[in-house]
């Protein structure tokens, strides 16, 4: 595959967007992460100059594009200071801070968990993920902290992916959404992508898949609910747009709540505090738990009634 080249007109119904949205909603385009890399690697440009990812578009502006070939992404390792809770022969639990990304993509390519379980693990991780997630079994979103299960072997991952298939294992994470709950739920929706951003996970009902969330509430705060949810499925942003379908989106999520948060954060209120499965090797039933990150735990204070 060779490079690709694109040419747009800016419309006046797209005037005042900025130039990395108006690409991110163009069909066929990479995601919208790996096109500021692009916009900052001067592939983007506007009139034939190069242009910010912040630049507002103006109509009439002619916006041009060129994508590389892609390469393969290989992995490598890196040694990386990982909070590591539990390891064996078979598979560890790992500690992610905020801002990691699990296993590298377009735009992601180094300093992901992955990189530093290679290093780590000196290798030896579960290959049915691929070259890019091996030993990863299931994933948290780079700005969600706690816990997270990794194989070692491809036994161990076939365990724990069945075992993930059945609703089996424990999983509970600890949020701060908007608004006042009153009382605990549960939410039942299917998500699938967002009909109208591909960017985005949404409750579709035509072509989502099953997904179900408990939520229980932990703490009534000024304006916020502090909520422990439990997941019943695993599927992409399951708690962020379960929480907004219902309108209590998650505090510092400005993709599916409020575009500006009132708090100096990076990313939502969401800490993946307790794992629990049952062991594939000795067949016993291991759980851990992880303290809220000092961020939250501050802010959770600071928001008490």
């Amino acid at each position: 595959m060779s490079e690709e080249f694109y040419c747009f007109n800016v419309e006046a119904e797209d005037a005042g967007k900025r130039l990395d949205r108006f690409l991110a909603e163009k069909p066929q385009m990479p995601s919208r992460s790996y096109l500021q890399k692009l916009i900052e690697d001067s592939r983007v440009t506007v009139g034939k100059k190069a242009a910010k990812s912040n630049y507002r578009l103006q109509a009439g502006d002619i916006v041009e594009l060129s994508i590389p070939e892609p390469r393969q992404l290989e992995a490598e390792a890196e040694a990386m200071d990982l909070k590591i809770v539990y390891e064996d022969e078979d598979l560890l639990v790992v500690d992610k801070p905020k801002g990691m990304v699990v296993h590298p993509a377009a735009g992601h390519e180094n300093h992901t968990l992955v990189n530093g379980l290679l290093y780590h693990c000196q290798g030896k991780l579960s290959g049915i993920n691929g070259v890019l997630r091996p030993g990863i079994v299931h994933r948290i979103d780079r700005d969600t902290t706690g816990l997270l299960l990794v194989c070692k072997n491809d036994a161990s991952h076939l365990a724990i992916a069945a075992q993930l298939k059945e609703h089996s294992i424990t999983r509970r994470y600890h949020a701060i959404v908007h608004g006042e709950i009153r009382e605990d739920g549960t939410v039942n929706a299917p998500i699938g992508r967002n009909p109208s951003d591909r960017m985005k996970m949404a409750v579709n009902y035509k072509n989502g898949k099953e997904a179900v969330t408990h939520y229980h509430i932990l703490e009534p705060l000024k304006q916020y609910t502090y909520i422990e949810c439990v997941l019943e499925t695993g599927r992409t942003h399951q708690i962020r747009v379960h929480m907004a379908s219902i309108h209590h989106p998650l505090l510092g999520d400005t993709v599916y709540g409020p575009a500006k948060c009132p708090f100096p954060l990076e990313g939502q209120t969401l800490h993946a505090k307790v794992l629990g499965f049952v062991h594939p090797r000795t067949g016993e039933y291991l759980e851990f738990e992880s303290p809220l990150p000092e961020y939250f735990e501050k802010l959770r204070v600071k928001l008490r009634k």
